[in-house]
């Protein structure tokens, strides 16, 4: 019987690191085509904003020049923001569109998660109402709002505009919220059952965090819904410190003349913000957006 032998070891291991010195591949045209295409629109999407943004710092003498960049940076149109009396409307726009993410995901949450894991009766019905309501816009029903607000005794109030803009986009929430939650496992929550813990126990710890990213889409899309909400803020707010931000603008549009050195002053900030919560939780909102596609 023939005995194999071993090689000796030497210390050494094999190099089973790519050449470094071996050509990269080029990429495909279709690639190529791809990414130009994608850039060109996104620069395309992007000119408005820096426009506005070199708008926002010329002087008023220079907002007739032909030339793209001012000739004159002028910083304190930013600055003039703060002494304006914005800041207050700033403020009153944080908290409607707070208020109105807070009232939307208390709603939505639990209708969501009860209409993914129970099949009661009625239940595709109830859905196709819930987006049945999103295809209604606020112009459409602005003079019915304005007349229950105003038997309630909300206008001119805040309140008035955290109840209407959570309402518009409570629809959107729950559809999110929904493909989400019927995306997780039961089984999960039939192990924390076994565990010793209850329904309320198993979803605070087992499924909202395992559905945190179509939490967080609904709470970016609420949020900048809200943000952005221009007509109903302008029919139910008559006094400059309740008016929100979107609608406090006006004040630089005169009858004769547009103040548009700080008008796109004010609206670069109030953009600003949105951008930056976008940025952080970009990711988590497209894991939200593509929930249950893939099963």
């Amino acid at each position: 019987m023939a005995v194999r032998t071993m090689p000796p070891r030497t210390g050494t291991r094999p190099d089973l690191r790519p050449d470094r010195g071996a050509p990269r591949r080029m990429p495909k045209l279709k690639t190529v085509i791809v990414a130009a295409a994608a850039y060109a629109i996104s620069l395309l999407f992007l000119f408005p904003y820096v426009v506005m943004l070199l708008t926002s710092l010329r002087s008023q003498d220079s907002l007739r020049e032909v030339s793209f960049w001012p000739e004159e940076w002028v910083w304190s149109n930013l600055a003039n923001f703060w002494t304006s009396g914005l800041a207050g409307n700033l403020w009153v726009t944080l908290k409607v569109a707070a208020g109105s993410t807070v009232l939307v995901l208390l709603v939505a949450l639990p209708a969501a998660y009860y209409s993914a894991r129970h099949r009661f009766r009625g239940r595709t019905a109830f859905l196709i109402l819930v987006l049945i309501t999103q295809m209604f816009q606020p112009t459409a029903m602005l003079v019915g709002i304005y007349r229950e607000v105003f038997q309630f005794g909300l206008v001119d109030s805040i309140w008035s505009l955290i109840l209407v803009n959570g309402g518009f986009n409570l629809a959107f929430a729950v559809w999110i919220l929904n493909a989400y939650f019927a995306s997780i496992p039961r089984e999960l929550e039939e192990a924390a059952f076994i565990d010793g813990n209850g329904r309320f126990g198993a979803l605070f710890r087992i499924t909202l965090p395992l559905a945190l990213p179509g939490v967080i889409t609904a709470l970016i899309f609420t949020f900048i819904a809200a943000w952005n909400e221009f007509v109903v803020a302008l029919t139910l707010t008559t006094t400059p410190e309740n008016q929100p931000l979107t609608v406090a603008l006006n004040s630089f549009i005169g009858q004769y003349q547009v103040d548009w050195q700080n008008l796109f002053a004010g609206s670069v900030i109030a953009t600003l913000p949105v951008i930056v919560l976008f940025a952080l939780i970009e990711r988590k909102v497209v894991g939200g957006l593509t929930a249950g596609s893939i099963k």
